[in-house]
């Protein structure tokens, strides 16, 4: 082979990963460098955005607690989310794989038809179900007698996490039952067989063998829940904001573009913290599972 082939064939993958490339850098690196670089402008009422670097953005972030109060906010109601969805996605995704096939099959249909229906609509849904004395589930129970007042749903975290923890669910699901189909059922029978009881089978056998999906799971669904917009700018309203809500209130209420991008980049960074050493925590306990 002469040289120039061999200089075509060494250039071919570049040349087949160039269009992609180019796509990444044009659609997500040069947006999220523009994005830091407005962190750093001016803004007045009246003068506007103004092209300097100065640090008043992200010092009136670090020292007003509201901007602390909102973030922590965010994280917990990212955190109680996805400890909602691993207690219940994780025993879901148990029974749908001992489930037969045209069981199994119609289930999982069940668990994937949320993802095409839209967050808004489904967010929207809870919010007729719970929504103040007009709710239809609130309207029924004050019927019957069961409740004298409205279930507080709308305007609080428990309806946010509620309402978030059921547009995530799929997600942990699918995770958790990807990691079940690598455990072999004759596992569990020869446990059995040995005298071990169910709670024993589950903790000392299902439960090691899942924890690396039910970890996946928990990192998809609270980086999800943590920049979630649509759910908590209908559930939360404008009473209980999160760093998603606030950025977009910056961005197209108030137009202070440079405070919206502070916060923005703020949070992408966090989650780029915690996604990323969670990721290394999770391969480094569990290596064997990710060989």
């Amino acid at each position: 082979m002469s040289a120039a082939a061999e200089e075509r064939r060494a250039r071919a993958p570049w040349a087949l990963t160039a269009p992609a490339l180019m796509l990444f850098v044009g659609v997500l690196l040069i947006p999220l460098a523009m994005t830091v670089m407005l962190s750093f402008h001016d803004w007045g009422q009246y003068k506007g955005i103004e092209p300097v670097f100065i640090l008043k953005n992200w010092h009136e972030i670090a020292t007003d607690p509201y901007y602390a109060e909102m973030f922590w906010r965010t994280f917990r109601i990212a955190m109680l989310t996805t400890l909602l969805t691993a207690l219940l996605g994780a025993p879901e995704a148990y029974i749908l794989n001992r489930m037969s096939g045209r069981w199994k099959s119609f289930f999982l249909l069940v668990i994937l038809g949320p993802l095409l229906i839209s967050v808004v609509a489904r967010t929207l849904g809870w919010a007729l179900l719970f929504g103040g004395n007009n709710g239809l589930v609130n309207k029924l129970l004050m019927s019957l007698g069961v409740i004298s007042s409205p279930i507080p749903f709308m305007f609080t975290e428990t309806g946010m996490v509620i309402a978030l923890a059921h547009v995530m669910m799929p997600f942990m699901v699918l995770s958790v039952w990807a990691a079940l189909q690598r455990l072999d059922p004759q596992i569990e029978n020869a446990a059995m067989s040995l005298g071990a009881g169910p709670a024993t089978i589950i903790r000392r056998i299902i439960m090691p063998q899942i924890m690396p999906g039910v970890l996946s799971g928990a990192i998809i669904v609270f980086s999800l829940s943590a920049s979630a917009f649509a759910t908590p700018a209908i559930i939360g309203g404008r009473r209980l904001k999160v760093a998603a809500t606030l950025a977009y209130d910056e961005f197209l209420n108030t137009l202070n573009w440079p405070l919206g991008a502070a916060v923005a980049t703020l949070l992408l960074v966090a989650l780029v913290l915690i996604v990323v050493g969670s990721n290394v925590l999770i391969e480094r306990r569990y290596a064997e599972v990710f060989r």
